[in-house]
């Protein structure tokens, strides 16, 4: 299986893609690219790695866009809500209730009165929210099986705003502090029969996300242990779904399958048929299945250096905008007919994005073939928190995407239109 989608398959899809007006068009400023074959390739492995009754649910909001989560639901995975809308798509594809799961930390009354009525994995994130949850139950059957979000304490990873296992964390019930009123919460409320921990994907190395599974399944064997004398126990544990992906072509690939073996080897019963295991991966399955193409708007030449103007910048890579630093896209130069640009310019780049602030750089110092008016620009490795985290910000239309199997290429995100967009504001 090929590790990464590379510059010469970019080339030739961008190519033909050029040839044909019916996928692009001078208005197509921007466009984004999913290698279907690739995404299907990245389901497979998790779903041949870990037991076959293991329920991947992937986090939508890596990427929602509707095509691809009716192409996951065929191949029979699941779907991760973070929002009540994002269960709404998922309820309205299709999804069985058994293959969604909730998570949220502002999950309202209504919401969850709703995904009780739907039967959906629920994972509680506060001790108030179970609460909630075991009032609404005294007067409404529900299929779900309902879990909750531990805060393992393990520590940052190396980018802070993605860490969710720090110290103090805006999710779920820290365990350090709160062990024994989490074991009274299981003992109480016998609908309790799940657990969920999540540390965040990027930044974070498989000793963290090791070290997050063992202090987590640690307190399972406690709470089971006491849940005996009432004939019951945590059946369902979901493992979350941080795990890290290479954003550079040098960079060593993280390996999933090293993840796996290291945490069957340490806890072996919950690889066993005693728990059923979920899985919320996101960033794995997405991030590295796509790539953006914008054409070079305008090249300023100065004396030391050249700024090029696309059509893609903070709107679309957000983080990277804001967090240069913590977040990385390679960068390739096509030429105006889909050729590969080689050799280095005498300047560096900057590479600059449309929005009307200062902080819209996608690139600074960076070195490229010379570029020139009508090139294009490819960013690497965009199919995961991209997309999904557009910002409207000067009103900007989101893009055409397109999927591709090989040669075989089609619109699967129509560009948006000016209407489109006034409807969004009216």
């Amino acid at each position: 299986m090929k590790k990464r989608i590379g510059r010469e398959e970019i080339s030739n899809t961008f190519k033909t893609t050029l040839s044909n007006n019916k996928l692009i068009s001078d208005e197509d400023t921007a466009v984004i690219f999913y290698d279907l074959d690739y995404l299907e390739s990245r389901v497979r492995i998790v779903k041949e790695i870990f037991p076959r009754n293991t329920i991947h649910a992937i986090a939508a909001k890596a990427n929602p866009l509707i095509e691809i989560l009716h192409l996951l639901k065929g191949l029979d995975v699941g779907i991760e809500a973070a929002s009540f809308p994002e269960l709404y798509i998922a309820e309205k594809i299709g999804f069985s209730s058994r293959n969604i799961v909730f998570d949220s930390p502002s999950k309202t009354q209504e919401e969850l009165k709703y995904a009780l009525k739907l039967g959906v994995h629920i994972n509680a994130d506060s001790f108030m929210e179970i609460d909630r949850i075991s009032d609404i139950l005294k007067k409404t059957n529900s299929n779900s099986n309902i879990g909750v979000r531990i805060n393992p304490q393990v520590g940052a990873g190396s980018i802070k705003t993605t860490s969710v296992a720090d110290k103090i964390s805006k999710f779920g019930i820290p365990i350090n502090e709160r062990r024994l009123e989490i074991i009274k919460t299981y003992i109480n409320h016998k609908f309790l029969n799940g657990i969920h921990l999540h540390i965040g994907s990027q930044g974070i190395s498989i000793d963290q996300l090791i070290l997050g599974l063992k202090k987590v399944f640690e307190l399972v064997k406690e709470i089971n242990y006491k849940l005996q004398i009432q004939g019951r126990r945590i059946e369902y544990f979901d493992i979350g779904g941080g795990f890290p992906v290479s954003y550079r072509f040098d960079d060593e690939i993280p390996d999933i399958l090293i993840y796996y073996n290291q945490a069957k080897e340490n806890f072996p019963k919950l690889f066993s048929e005693e728990f059923t295991l979920l899985t919320e991966f996101g960033r794995f399955i997405h991030a590295n299945t796509a790539w953006a193409v914008s054409r070079v708007e305008y090249v300023k030449n100065e004396s030391s250096y050249k700024i090029l103007s696309i059509h893609l910048g903070a709107d679309f890579l957000l983080r990277k905008a804001y967090h240069p630093n913590d977040w990385h896209h390679e960068i390739t130069v096509l030429d105006s007919f889909g050729n590969i640009k080689l050799g280095l310019d005498k300047k560096k780049y900057i590479i600059a994005g449309p929005l009307c602030f200062a902080g819209d750089i996608l690139a600074k110092d960076i070195e490229l073939p010379e570029v020139t008016i009508g090139d294009y620009i490819i960013i690497h490795d965009v199919g995961a928190y991209t997309l999904s985290m557009w910002s409207r910000y000067n009103s900007r239309q989101i893009p055409k995407v397109l999927g591709y199997n090989n040669d075989d290429i089609k619109i699967i995100k129509k560009r948006e239109t000016l209407n489109d967009l006034y409807s969004f504001w009216k």
